[in-house]
């Protein structure tokens, strides 16, 4: 019989392509359905937001210049390395929602399938989104889309890692930094994926990822100014409502829960929901 102690996991923020813990220096202890005790996981406060709304800003330029094209392969790894790690994500979502063996692998699996799905639609979007104007006069007349900015995800407080997945991957799809506000008391799969998206070529910043109590976050991420749009999906209707009036100080885009359900198959909708229009003349000819 062995008596070594094993290493237990320390669960931290994700910023900027860092893992700090809160700095409160608070955490609180995640449980799974039936009450038994898995972790500690970081309590974020409202500075780990103000902080990770300011990596997502710093970001966003290298981000959205990238090519589509690079987009789309650096996607595509994060689905190749969650996939190496399906064990372990099945594992952990397990204990999260309380699901079986084959029922968590096979929520990995989507999870996987999900990030396929839009790392391939990032160098299409704009030949579906986009369209050359017809116009009288002589000159070309072209509508592109263009990513918003940073924009604040709630993610769904009962599915640990796709209901992440289905949020949050049209976000940086589009070439959208993001800041996530993962589920409350399932947050431990959540942690886990930074961790894949560090190691997977995502640019620091792209991708920061709090825990904490949502109630107590999300009014400052709604509110923050340098925050361009906002996912409600994992916040419950009367919450949203005060989030919504938070986010009209500098008329956000705000997507409100119930719009689609995040189990749905994936579409363009979330996607098209944090993208822009640029409409542009040229003249031709001389």
């Amino acid at each position: 019989m062995s008596d070594r102690i094993p290493v237990r996991k320390t669960y931290k923020l994700y910023l900027g392509g860092a893992f700090p813990r809160s700095e409160s220096g608070r955490s609180y202890p995640v449980t799974t359905p039936a009450g038994e005790f898995l972790a500690n996981a970081a309590a974020a406060s409202r500075k780990d937001v103000r902080d990770a709304v300011q990596a997502a800003r710093k970001a966003f330029p290298g981000w959205s210049a990238a090519t589509a094209y690079n987009r789309g392969q650096v996607l595509y790894r994060v689905a190749e390395m969650l996939e190496g790690r399906r064990a372990q994500f099945a594992d952990e979502v397990a204990a999260a929602e309380r699901l079986s063996a084959p029922a968590a692998m096979a929520q990995v699996d989507a999870a996987v399938d999900r990030w396929v799905w839009y790392a391939g639609w990032t160098d299409k979007l704009a030949a579906v989104v986009g369209t050359t104007n017809p116009v009288a006069g002589p000159y070309f007349d072209f509508t592109l889309p263009e990513p918003t900015g940073v924009v604040g995800v709630l993610a769904p407080q009962d599915s640990s890692l796709l209901g992440l997945v289905a949020v949050l991957a049209p976000v940086v799809a589009t070439g959208c930094t993001a800041v996530v506000l993962a589920s409350q008391d399932r947050p431990l799969p959540a942690v886990t994926l930074t961790e894949v998206l560090a190691a997977s070529d995502v640019p620091g910043g792209v991708v920061n990822l709090l825990t904490g109590a949502t109630a107590e976050l999300a009014p400052w991420l709604a509110s923050h100014m340098d925050v361009d749009a906002l996912d409600l999906t994992g916040v419950p209707a009367d919450l949203a409502r005060d989030l919504e009036i938070a986010a009209a100080d500098n008329l956000k885009r705000v997507r409100r829960p119930g719009a689609e359900d995040w189990a749905a198959p994936p579409g363009m909708d979330r996607m098209l929901g944090v993208l822009e229009t640029k409409t542009v003349w040229h003249p031709i000819g001389v």
